[in-house]
């Protein structure tokens, strides 16, 4: 029986970024806001920004989320955010100093709930000192909604390392005050190994997360504020550019998986025995693809009985943050959907060399028996 595993990351070759290697090989300039670097923003902002606003390239989305919310938080002790998240969350707001205060997503698109939010906003006041939304698996997000923040005087980081090469959909991010980070870790569909960035509508913020990417420097080289080494090499940008010149075609094929995917599951019924799918906006250009089994059962069935058939499956993200030892004593609203959400959650294979008879292989043994 074929092992069809979950996840097979597929950078580009080298032979699409040689071209890149040669020139860092003529400049001599390996990191530092090289060349290279400066071309990848620019061509990031470009093709994906409208060329508005302001981005900056950081080694990863989690140092992205460090740096921005230590920029914009205001004077407070909480990070409001989903529990429904990766840990680098409220990791990132524990490296600022503050503590995080989980609040419980949305039955159907598992983002955080804006009424619970307000309730905890309402509730906390002043103590709330930056709100950082989840991105859910790359949806779109609600900008106009925490837009209404930023005017509130709320700062907001949004973590949205799986929205790149999301599809917006009647809204402008360009106009966006707050800070977005996405991440471009191997297993994302824009995956270029490590590395991530940082986009804002705000060119000062940019300017000054950048000064703290490379150790708070000022123009003069003296440390002119709270910084570390956050920098990508040039041998990074080499990769990204050279995913760039074919992003658009990855997009394509993890779109067209996960039309595969939702054929299968109408074909097989499963959506009218009491599976479901994530209500997303925009389209994406899946990482995996999420869905819940039947309220009367459980992810953990379904991950030991595709993997007796051959089939690796992950249940991102089970267990939700406020399980973890490391943030089980944190404030939170009840968390009901969450602990329903994450105790049904499989996250199916996506890759780009996947089939669509593998999709349907994977689908098929979903049924219960």
């Amino acid at each position: 029986m074929e092992y069809i595993p979950f996840l097979k990351p597929k950078l580009v070759p080298k032979q699409y970024y040689q071209r890149y290697l040669d020139e860092i090989d003529e400049s001599r300039i390996y990191t530092n806001n090289g060349p290279l670097n400066k071309r990848f923003e620019e061509r990031i902002l470009k093709e994906h920004f409208n060329h508005t606003g302001a981005v900056v390239t950081v080694s990863n989305a989690t140092i992205g989320l460090l740096l921005a919310i230590s920029q914009l938080k205001r004077q407070g002790k909480y990070a409001l955010m989903p529990s429904f998240t990766f840990p680098a969350t409220p990791l990132s707001a524990m490296w600022c100093g503050l503590e995080p205060y989980y609040i419980d997503i949305d039955p159907e698109h598992w983002c955080m709930d804006e009424h619970k939010l307000e309730l905890a906003l309402e509730k906390l006041g002043d103590e709330a000192a930056v709100v950082v939304p989840y991105a859910t698996f790359g949806t779109q997000f609600d900008l106009a909604y925490y837009e209404s923040l930023i005017r509130r005087g709320i700062p907001v980081v949004i973590d949205a390392a799986s929205s790149f090469g999301t599809t917006t959909e009647e809204q402008d991010i360009t106009s966006f005050r707050g800070a977005i980070v996405y991440s471009f870790h191997a297993t994302k569909s824009f995956g270029i190994g490590e590395g991530g960035i940082v986009y804002s509508g705000d060119r000062e913020l940019i300017q000054s997360i950048r000064r703290s990417t490379n150790f708070g420097f000022n123009e003069d080289r003296s440390s002119g504020q709270l910084g570390l080494n956050g920098k990508i090499s040039e041998y990074t940008a080499a990769v990204g550019l050279a995913t760039l010149d074919v992003f658009s075609e990855k997009i394509k094929i993890r779109e067209k998986i996960g039309e595969w995917y939702k054929e299968a599951l109408n074909d097989y019924k499963l959506l009218e025995s009491g599976w479901k799918v994530q209500a997303i906006a925009g389209k994406i250009a899946y990482q995996f693809y999420p869905v819940l089994c039947p309220d009367d059962q459980e992810n953990r069935y379904y991950v030991d009985k595709l993997q007796a058939s051959a089939i690796q499956v992950r249940t991102y993200f089970s267990p939700p943050c406020h399980r973890h030892k490391m943030f089980n004593s944190h404030p939170r609203t009840s968390l009901a959907v969450t602990e329903d959400i994450s105790r049904r959650i499989l996250s199916l294979p996506v890759w780009e060399d996947i089939r669509q008879e593998q999709v349907d292989r994977i689908v098929r043994s979903l049924i219960h028996e």
